[in-house]
């Protein structure tokens, strides 16, 4: 017998695991976590009723086909119930997805910085990624064209992009579609889709629609409110439905999210007044940075990008002492979710004391 440890992959060395936003703490009790772009509301209570009720039955297992979720989103955007995939959040779906196309040799490009589990899934996946530098806080498309080579899979637009909140309009999206291969997917990762105001940002699913390589990931953890429940899915052609399905793990959305899904669908009326009431604040936090002197690019999501470069993780540090967390990037700025209205004063008071304000450029 020898002292052999188990073996694993060699991916796994240093492995930057995913890290979840950060939840404060606080002296005298108030804190506020702006760190995970959750909603600031509960569900309502119509779909609180809903999860009750689904949670006498949780000693069955759920159904594995999500048949009445899938059904309920394929009504609401209208598309045929085999363009509807399901998984554990838009990441879940799109861990599938990667699940899909990687392997040793294929290439996955993505703006950089961009949501940070690209890469985790990429490298997960044997896939080799391709980062193209943000040009002006948003996607430098015109790079990440040049960038597709014959080995390219899949590319991943995430707009708005997390976790500058900025957008790309339908002229440049369009013409970017264009001069992607057939044979290389795109995804559109809308996860902030239902907070976007400006009129020239495209619906990823009006693209999709003659579009046999373009998909479009959605989630229910931000403005529907159900963070917590875990449930996303993806619109897209039948043959990468396929091939999503194929790779889901059995079960991963349970009873109580299928059915809080398909209540919060029946309730958007309701759901999207508190949405407009996010957006409103995110416009109030935005200004008051500017009027303070602090450099934010127009956001499209619900969270602001402070761009820090150096002060970044001293000014997370500030936040946090006082009971506020946010999701800092060492080296280059924080996302800051927007959250009620007390949460975002207090943490507009720490950045109007901060010394330092957003680096030129």
């Amino acid at each position: 017998m020898t002292d052999a440890s188990p073996r694993f992959r060699s991916v796994l060395d240093g492995f930057p695991a995913y890290q979840p936003g950060r939840t404060p703490v606080s002296s005298d009790g108030k804190t506020h976590k702006l760190s995970s772009n959750e909603s600031p509301h509960p569900p309502l209570p119509s779909v609180v009723d809903v999860i009750t009720e689904a949670a006498r039955s949780v000693n069955r297992y759920p159904d594995n086909g999500a048949e009445g979720l899938i059904q309920a989103i394929a009504d609401k955007f209208g598309v045929p119930t085999q363009h509807v995939a399901v998984g554990c959040g838009s990441v879940g779906v799109a861990q599938q997805l990667f699940e899909a196309i990687g392997e040793p040799g294929a290439e996955v490009i993505y703006a950089w910085r961009s949501f940070e589990a690209y890469p985790i899934l990429s490298d997960l996946a044997a896939a080799d990624s391709v980062r193209v530098p943000l040009r002006g806080e948003t996607h430098d498309l015109a790079a990440m064209a040049a960038a597709i080579t014959p080995r390219t899979r899949l590319i991943l637009v995430c707009n708005p992009n997390n976790p500058t909140g900025t957008v790309v309009h339908a002229d440049e999206l369009e013409a970017f579609l264009g001069q992607v291969p057939a044979n290389c997917l795109v995804v559109l990762d809308e996860a902030y889709r239902e907070y976007v105001r400006d009129e020239a940002v495209p619906d990823g699913i009006d693209l999709y629609r003659d579009r046999p390589n373009v998909a479009v990931l959605r989630t229910f953890s931000k403005a529907y409110g159900l963070a917590g429940l875990r449930t996303g899915f993806m619109i897209a052609h039948e043959p990468v439905v396929a091939a999503v399905r194929m790779t889901m793990l059995p079960f991963s959305v349970n009873s109580l999210a299928q059915a809080a899904a398909v209540a919060s669908l029946a309730a958007e009326d309701e759901l999207f007044e508190r949405v407009e009431l996010t957006v409103k604040e995110r416009t109030r936090v935005r200004e008051a940075l500017i009027a303070d002197g602090w450099a934010v690019p127009l956001t499209e999501a619900n969270f602001v990008w402070v761009r820090l470069g150096e002060h970044t993780m001293d000014f997370a540090a500030a936040c946090f002492d006082a009971g506020i967390a946010v999701r800092p990037f060492a080296g280059e700025g924080a996302r800051v979710s927007i959250g009620d209205a007390e949460a975002n004063d207090a943490f507009l008071a720490i950045a109007r004391a901060f010394p330092h304000r957003s680096p030129a450029g």
